[in-house]
């Protein structure tokens, strides 16, 4: 499978960026999808995930519930990650995952960087 992310940038403070994540050669809809991100010289961290299409479970973390909305598109086996209100300490590298089972595949990370 490959994992590809894009629409990483540079963004302002209380600016928004959408990120999405084309994965191929799996059976998109049986995976759990899910986005994290990783600061300078911090861990990885779950920013949100949406399970497969029997549950659809949408799930946020605490730091970006009420900024950031999950979505995907399983004709185009993309997931979307719109991120509004953006903070400096929203800047990381943003990964994208695929999940099913003992299956899991990463993506090489988009950069996101927040500063005025």
């Amino acid at each position: 499978a490959q994992v590809v992310e894009s629409g990483g940038g540079l963004v302002h403070p209380g600016g928004s960026l959408r990120l999405s994540c084309v994965v191929s050669d799996v059976t998109f809809g049986l995976y759990q999808m899910s986005w994290y991100r990783q600061g300078s010289g911090k861990a990885r961290e779950l920013v949100a995930s949406i399970t497969d299409d029997f549950s659809n479970k949408i799930e946020y973390s605490e730091a970006v519930k009420g900024r950031f909305t999950i979505s995907k598109d399983n004709l185009k086996e993309t997931v979307y990650l719109e991120m509004n209100s953006l903070k400096p300490e929203d800047t990381a590298v943003y990964y994208c995952n695929a999940k099913f089972g003992a299956l899991d595949y990463w993506g090489q990370g988009t950069p996101v960087t927040v500063s005025s």
